[in-house]
């Protein structure tokens, strides 16, 4: 007989409950922060993520362009 395994996904995860957490402290009035902080778990990362894409990118570009120029030199 096999034996079989199921995966469970990882549920909410912890950027959603952080989420959930601030628009219940915000609908509540116990926080009275504007709604782009509030749901800034759920951007914030994003934006990070994009940020260093965007660093990487310059950052190989740049050092292509200096391995090119150094090619040329020989």
């Amino acid at each position: 007989m096999a034996r079989q395994t199921t995966a469970a996904s990882g549920g909410i995860g912890f950027y959603g409950l952080l989420t959930i957490a601030l628009i219940v402290l915000k609908l509540t009035s116990v926080i009275a922060w504007s709604w782009w902080w509030v749901l800034a778990p759920l951007w914030l990362p994003v934006v990070l993520l994009l940020l260093f894409a965007a660093f990487a990118f310059i950052y190989t570009g740049i050092k292509m362009r200096k391995d090119d120029e150094n090619l040329h030199k020989w």
